[in-house]
């Protein structure tokens, strides 16, 4: 019997392809899985227990970041940007996960530039403020006695001094 290379090599990896399969098939292949956040959410409110409830909300959220639009589609809230995002699926590709982080580039560098140019503002307000209290407010400088009220004071002092009746 002569057998064909090709069909060798067929049987060979029908061999192989059958040795590399699991061996205990889950039978789940009929469930299916929820779609999206909104089919997750769903099936976690069908839970028996608050707990339950709660904690298959919060598998929902860890698996999928965008929401369902009401008109089709899908949306992702970025909230480091307090900004929505339009998305093909109820995750963000790749793709759209670099614009999105580009945006925050873009977002963070608007939001230096903005607190900068406040400084600036602010800083500027105080100069002003500074410059028109000292124009309207007379400056405040002692004006010195003439020399002889100085000396006829401390002397009129001395002399009171000396003539006092207080024992010594």
């Amino acid at each position: 019997m002569i057998v064909s290379r090709s069909l060798l090599l067929q049987i060979a990896t029908a061999a192989g392809l059958a040795a590399l399969a699991p061996v205990g098939a889950q039978a789940q292949w009929w469930r299916s899985a929820p779609a999206d956040f909104e089919a997750c959410a769903d099936i976690a409110e069908k839970a028996a227990s608050k707990e339950e409830k709660a904690a298959k909300l919060s598998e929902c959220n860890a698996k999928f970041a965008g929401r369902r639009k009401p008109g089709g589609g899908y949306t992702y809230f970025d909230f480091m940007q307090n900004r929505n995002f339009d998305i093909a699926g109820p995750n963000p590709t790749p793709e759209e996960q670099k614009k999105i982080d580009e945006a925050y580039i873009v977002y963070l560098e608007n939001e230096r530039r903005s607190s900068i140019a406040t400084a600036f503002t602010v800083r500027q307000q105080q100069q002003q403020m500074q410059q028109v209290s000292l124009k309207s407010e007379p400056a405040k400088v002692p004006v010195p006695l003439p020399v002889a009220q100085i000396f006829a004071a401390a002397s009129i002092q001395y002399l009171g001094m000396q003539m006092c009746p207080c024992p010594r």
